[in-house]
C-alpha cells in the first residue's frame, strides 16, 4: 500500500526512524498504511521540550516467560514485592503470579462475573495506597451490565480464598457481545479512570447521559471525580468506540487505545469533555467539534488493546496486528513514525505493562477464542528495552 502522509503541524512532528533487529525476534519497522499526527496544542499545559531528532529505535529483546498455561488473561498488575496478579476473562479467577520462578497461585474467583463474547473478568488496579489499605480493583462484566468493583486481597488465606467481600462502586455500564472496554488505572492524582465500549450500540458514544464508549474519571471510591467536565457525572470523554487501553506520559498526559470498526484503530491524547467522534468518525476526521486521534493504523496492523508509557514511548499491544508498537514521544507530540516489534512471532497481544525495574510485561491472548494457541499459550513475556 502506498504511503499516505497527511501531517498536521508539521514542523513539530519528524520523518520516520529507521528499524533494527534485536537479539531476540523484533521485526522492528513501520507498515506504510500507518499515519501519524501532531495534536494540537494542549490548554493550560505548560510548554514542552520540541522533538529530539531522529534516532534508531531501540532493541526490544525477550527475556523469558514469567508464566505459561494462562487462560484468556486480560488485566495484570505488579504488587509491591514484585509478583503479579493477573485476571482471566473467562474463568473469572484472580491467580498470582511469582516474579522469581513464575509459579501460580490462584487467589481467588470474582463473584457475579458472567463471561460470554468480549466480556468477562477484565482490567485490574491497585489501589494507590495499597500498602496499607490492600484493595484491588476489578472491571467485569455480568448478566446485565458492565461494573467496577473493589475488595481486599490477602495473600495469607488459603489459595482460592483470598479475595475479600466486594464492594460495587459503579454499576449500569451498557454490555454487549462486544466493545466493553475493561481497562482501568488510577491516574497520577490518585483518581480511577475507565475506559468503556460503545456494546455494538455506537449512538450511546454520543450520548453524554450513558456510560457506553466513554473515559469515566472516579474518586477511589467510585463518585465522580470533582472537576469533571460534566458536574455530577463520570464522564470524562466521549465519542468512543472500545478503549481497552490507558496511560500517562510524564508529562501527566493522558492516552489511550481505541479500536476502530473498519477504517481506523487509533492512539488518542485525551482532553476532559472531548468528543472523539465515534460513530460520526473514525480515525482522523478534521471535523469541528471532534478531537482527531495522534496515530492511527488500519485494524489489521493493531486492533489495540493495552497500553504503558516506557523509555520515552507509548507502547501498544496489538490484538489483530500480533505486534507491539512504539509510539516515540516529545513531550505530548510524536517523535518520529511508530515502529513495531515481535510482528507475528507472539500471537495476539492484550497487555503490556511497565515493570519498576524498566523492563515490560507483555500479556499474549492466544486463548480467547480468536487465536491459534501454542503448547504454553498464554504466556506473560518480560521484554528489556535498549538503545
Amino acid at each position: 500500500m502506498l504511503r499516505r502522509s497527511a501531517v498536521l503541524l508539521s514542523a513539530l512532528l519528524l520523518g520516520s526512524a529507521a528499524g533494527c533487529s534485536a537479539a531476540a525476534p523484533s521485526g522492528a519497522g513501520t507498515p506504510s498504511a500507518v499515519r501519524t499526527f501532531a495534536p494540537s496544542p494542549l490548554p493550560a499545559t505548560p510548554t514542552l521540550a520540541s522533538p529530539a531528532s531522529p534516532a534508531e529505535p531501540p532493541s526490544v529483546v525477550v527475556q523469558g516467560t514469567v508464566a505459561s498455561g494462562l487462560e484468556a488473561p486480560w488485566g495484570l498488575v505488579v504488587l509491591p514485592e514484585g509478583d503479579l496478579l493477573v485476571s482471566e476473562r473467562d474463568s473469572g479467577r484472580i491467580l498470582r503470579v511469582a516474579a522469581k520462578d513464575g509459579a501460580k497461585t490462584e487467589a481467588g474467583t470474582v463473584p457475579g462475573v458472567v463471561a460470554g463474547g468480549e466480556g468477562g473478568l477484565l482490567g485490574l488496579a491497585l489501589s494507590p495506597g495499597y500498602a496499607t489499605d490492600h484493595l484491588v480493583y476489578a472491571y467485569f462484566s455480568t448478566a446485565d451490565d458492565n461494573r467496577i468493583v473493589r475488595f481486599p486481597y490477602d495473600p495469607t488465606r488459603p489459595a482460592g480464598r483470598q479475595l475479600g467481600d466486594v464492594t460495587v462502586l459503579l454499576s449500569g455500564i451498557p454490555r454487549g457481545p462486544r466493545h466493553n472496554g475493561g481497562r482501568i488505572a488510577f491516574g497520577p492524582e490518585g483518581l480511577l479512570y475507565a475506559g468503556t465500549g460503545d456494546s455494538s450500540k455506537g449512538t450511546l458514544a454520543q450520548d453524554k447521559g450513558s456510560l457506553a464508549g466513554k473515559i469515566l474519571r472516579l474518586t477511589p471510591d467510585g463518585t465522580p471525580a470533582p472537576g469533571n467536565p460534566f458536574p455530577g457525572s463520570p464522564v470524562y470523554s466521549y465519542g468512543h468506540r472500545n478503549v481497552q487501553g490507558l496511560t500517562w506520559d510524564p508529562q501527566g498526559g493522558l492516552w489511550a487505545s481505541e479500536f476502530g470498526e473498519n477504517n481506523w484503530d487509533e492512539l488518542n491524547l485525551i482532553r476532559p469533555g472531548d468528543n472523539y467522534g465515534w460513530p460520526e468518525a473514525e480515525g482522523v476526521a478534521n471535523r469541528p467539534g471532534f478531537t482527531d486521534p495522534v496515530v492511527e493504523w488500519p485494524p489489521s496492523e493493531a486492533s489495540p488493546s493495552g497500553i504503558a508509557y516506557a523509555d520515552g514511548a507509548v507502547w501498544v499491544a496489538s490484538l489483530r496486528g500480533t505486534r507491539l508498537w512504539r509510539v516515540p514521544l516529545a513531550g505530548n507530540r510524536p517523535a518520529a513514525d511508530p515502529q513495531a516489534f515481535l510482528d507475528r512471532t507472539y500471537g495476539r497481544l492484550r497487555t503490556v505493562v511497565a515493570d519498576r525495574d524498566g523492563t515490560l510485561l507483555l500479556v499474549t491472548n492466544n486463548t480467547d477464542g480468536r487465536g491459534d494457541p501454542g503448547p504454553d499459550d498464554d504466556r506473560i513475556l518480560r521484554l528489556a528495552i535498549s538503545s
